[in-house]
């Protein structure tokens, strides 16, 4: 261990930036395979667990969900053998989207509507170091991670469209690359003992025996060897066992200051981020900007990258205040938001940032609403508060909970001017309660 009070402090900040975004994807991982008893327990490894409805107050499984486009979830052992994804043809008009991404949280080659169009395919996910041959009309998919997950999107358009999704979603299929070649499968491999998730030891000093566990089933990628070689003076290495009651108080203390640093220095870049542009994407993407990686995570573990959507969060009024259920608020909407595809405006709850509970059960509101009632113009104007505004506005209102909450707006298939940041985000303009 370092002995530097100060360097491991630093050392300690560093290190759990880095760590962030590996630790709370296995949070999921964990909750998802290891926990039957847990809501959103998917079955364990490479099976699908598919969502055919819209997401609810319910929903806890991961922060932000959303209703435009239900949830297909699936982590995939690749220790033993590659792992095939087969999809099918998807009609026209229907969004969807397969994205894996490694434990770092970095995204795989995408499958889907964007980046392969709706025509159906089969793709073969590998390990990091996997030598063999894959089927002829495969598409090789490599990971850097001997575990992936995916959070899959397929677009829901509304209630009587469900048994449309469910037919779509039956047919994304997951199997061993000896089943689809019609092999011999390898031998078994060892069962792993997967750490029992602990949310306060991963938020202190603890943080470093997730990670070591984590780096056990990852490739770090070379440029990364300098780096981990300094974790290394604070006990951080694959498989290393480390015990943070241990320590003697003065390391102990500094690690805690550490961890303290870093998950501010995540916070600031929140801050400073301009909606969800650069937050997610792939290794390229991120690069060795681990805080912004991490920032992504905080917010919304799981966003997709820019390419297939662009998230702008809307948590102060036109007055810069926070908002709040005590209010009325409207937010207006030009005839042609910046989305290709489609967009939306989700209502959250804070702090938990969990869809609210309303007396309508109506969460979110965009282009494909039914019913909505557009302005003059073509504008759309969303009435947001706790009580209905009146059968001639409710068409339009996006009901509030009684406390804080914050908007989202999504933007699938943005434009040029989604992605750049020209486009103005409408403010929620506080009006006052009728006399």
């Amino acid at each position: 261990m370092a002995s530097d009070p100060k360097e491991t402090q630093a050392l300690a900040r560093e290190a759990f930036v880095y760590a962030y975004p590996l630790l709370f994807n296995y949070k999921t991982l964990y909750q998802q395979t290891q926990r039957p008893d847990f809501a959103g327990y998917v079955g364990g490894f490479n099976r699908f667990r598919h969502y055919a409805r819209p997401s609810s107050p319910d929903d806890t499984d991961i922060v932000t969900p959303n209703n435009d486009t239900p949830y297909s979830w699936c982590w995939l052992d690749l220790r033993r053998e590659p792992i095939a994804l087969s999809v099918p043809d998807v009609e026209a008009g229907r969004y969807y989207v397969l994205p894996a991404h490694d434990l770092y949280t970095h995204y795989l080659p995408m499958v889907g509507t964007r980046a392969r169009g709706n025509h159906r395919g089969t793709y073969l996910f590998v390990g990091p170091t996997w030598e063999g041959e894959v089927p002829a009309g495969v598409v090789e998919i490599r990971a850097t991670s001997w575990i992936v997950g995916c959070l899959g999107r397929t677009s829901l358009d509304g209630l009587d469209d469900v048994d449309g999704l469910r037919a779509v979603q039956r047919q994304y299929r997951l199997m061993p690359l000896s089943e689809l070649a019609a092999s011999k499968p390898p031998p078994p491999v060892p069962p792993i003992a997967f750490p029992v998730w602990d949310e306060e030891r991963a938020l202190g000093p603890g943080f470093v025996s997730y990670l070591n566990f984590i780096l056990s089933l990852v490739q770090p990628h070379p440029s990364e060897a300098d780096l981990l070689a300094r974790f290394s003076r604070i006990g951080i290495g694959p498989n290393r066992p480390f015990d943070a009651e241990s320590l003697d108080p003065s390391t102990r203390a500094a690690m805690a200051a550490g961890v303290e640093e870093g998950l501010g220095n995540i916070r600031s870049a929140l801050v400073a981020a301009r909606g969800s542009r650069g937050l997610f994407g792939d290794r390229t993407h991120h690069g060795t900007d681990f805080v912004r990686r991490a920032a992504g995570v905080m917010v919304g573990i799981y966003g997709l990258p820019d390419e297939e959507a662009i998230y702008e969060a809307v948590g102060l009024d036109d007055r810069g205040e926070p908002l709040h259920g005590s209010r009325r608020y409207q937010l207006r909407f030009p005839p042609q938001p910046p989305a290709r595809l489609f967009w939306s405006v989700t209502m959250y709850r804070l702090p938990e940032q969990w869809l609210a509970a309303n007396p309508i059960d109506r969460y979110s509101i965009g282009d494909r609403s039914r019913g909505i009632v557009r302005d003059a113009d073509g504008s759309l104007t969303i009435r947001i508060q706790t009580e209905s505004p009146g059968p001639e506005h409710g068409a339009n209102w996006l009901p509030s909970p009684p406390g804080p909450f914050y908007l989202v707006m999504r933007f699938y298939g943005p434009t040029r001017e989604a992605l750049s940041g020209t486009w103005t985000v409408p403010r929620a303009v506080r009006v006052p309660a009728p006399s």
